[in-house]
């Protein structure tokens, strides 16, 4: 790692060939930029530039890193470079249960309902995760993004290229599924589909009231691209952005396709996010919230039982390149627009935005890193605008890169990814969704 270190100290030192190669590019990208683009900006957005700017490299002097108070961690952070502050927001410590004595818990008073508990999950379970997400997720009955556009066999796109290096240099080829479909190719381009800037969807908050109109309502298959080509599965495994878990997720409406039914849940990842939710004391994250009788619904606050009544049902494992970015976007498929969403972050670290119900206002930033754990909960935080400008680079902790002869694949792979496996409850305790095609 002693490189990778050099490589981002370099970066901050303006005298290095990195921060000038660096500096010649920005200008370049800039050179016939309007000085008036910024000033229409949200702060929001703002704040997604400025950690999304390669150069000058972003100031962490404003981004939380509660990995700074954890002594366990100080190789990982010299390693990396990369190094926020922990008194960058205010927070707190709250309790957990005796089970999970040694480890600590946060929450930040100005997002009621967040909380952050670092270096959660234990060495050796982070490589299972990571083994689990890419060996046996993301794959049939699985659904991944590569599936609209590339014909993918059942074993998934991991398997079939640790498959291919096994063959002496004889690549597997993934072909595009839009050169074998019957189907003629639509008459107009899809308006969420066309080149340019990205369109923002603002689909309508699901409820109980709001259920059935989402359920019933059409969601066609994306058409699959007409430009992409045959590739090597080496290749193509680098594309792997998604796989869902649980119910399925339609990203043309951002809403559930529910006539999909639903997967199941892998039971051990249902088990460690339901010990996550157990292990917290609630009382100490929302009792003193003089606003916490507020947006929970008609039956009012609920997170007095969520020991016993959280069970998620449905989710997505992320997969990011360096270069990769998740833009602001608010949660609002959930019928259950309270319960808690777990987030954990595997591999390379990353900024985490999260603000409030518009983008009006100013982000949280939080550096999270392998091991990671953000409980998002209650009707503040799970309609808060959040997202991730940044993966920072050369970040992956030793302990992902050394093991043995089975591993060094998986450390390959996460040399320039970071996983994020986010699980959540769909529906609300006590309601019984009347599902079209019901195939529970």
């Amino acid at each position: 790692m002693a490189t990778s270190t050099t490589t981002v100290a370099s970066i901050h030192d303006p005298s290095s060939a990195e921060y000038k190669k660096a500096r010649r590019r920005y200008l370049k990208t800039t050179r016939n930029r309007d000085n008036r683009v910024d000033y229409e900006w949200t702060p929001f957005r703002a704040a997604e530039k400025k950690y999304k700017a390669r150069f000058p490299p972003p100031d962490l002097s404003n981004v939380l890193d509660l990995a700074t108070l954890d002594e366990s961690r100080r190789e990982e952070l010299a390693q990396g470079g990369w190094v926020g502050r922990s008194d960058a927001v205010e927070w707190k410590v709250i309790r957990l249960s005796e089970s999970n004595s040694g480890r600590k818990a946060y929450t930040i008073p100005r997002i009621p309902g967040l909380v952050i508990l670092p270096s959660y999950i234990s060495r050796e379970a982070q490589r299972d995760m990571i083994r689990w997400s890419l060996r046996d997720h993301a794959r049939y009955p699985n659904e991944t993004n590569l599936d609209t556009h590339y014909i993918v066999p059942q074993e998934g796109i991991w398997n079939i290229s640790l498959r291919s290096q096994q063959r002496d240099g004889q690549e597997e080829t993934i072909h595009p599924r839009a050169s074998c479909s019957s189907q003629p190719p639509p008459a107009e381009i899809p308006e969420d589909t066309k080149p340019g800037p990205r369109k923002l969807i603002s689909n309508p908050p699901a409820s109980p009231d709001t259920f059935q109109d989402i359920a019933t309502s059409p969601k066609a298959p994306a058409p699959p691209s007409n430009t992409v080509a045959p590739a090597p599965a080496s290749s193509v495994v680098r594309k792997l952005r998604w796989a869902n878990i649980g119910w399925s997720y339609h990203w043309g409406s951002k809403q559930y396709d529910f006539s999909k039914g639903k997967a199941e849940v892998d039971p051990v990842l249902r088990g460690v996010c339901r010990r996550i939710v157990q292990s917290i004391e609630w009382a100490d994250v929302y009792a003193e919230d003089d606003s916490s009788q507020e947006g929970w619904g008609p039956e009012g606050p609920d997170w007095m039982c969520w020991d016993e009544t959280y069970d998620p049902d449905a989710g997505i494992v992320n997969f990011y390149q360096t270069k990769d970015t998740l833009m602001a976007h608010v949660d609002r498929s959930e019928v259950c627009a309270t319960s808690p969403l777990v987030s954990i972050s595997l591999g390379n670290a990353a900024i985490f935005l999260i603000g409030g119900l518009t983008r009006d206002t100013e982000p949280t930033a939080v550096l999270l890193r392998s091991g990671d754990v953000v409980i998002m909960s209650g009707p503040a935080c799970r309609r808060a605008y959040h997202g991730v400008p940044r993966i920072l680079e050369n970040t992956l902790p030793t302990h992902l890169e050394e093991g043995d002869d089975d591993w060094a694949v998986y450390a390959d792979y996460m040399q320039t990814s970071r996983i994020n496996v986010n699980v959540r409850q769909v529906f609300p305790i006590g309601f019984t969704p009347d599902l079209p095609n019901d195939k529970k």
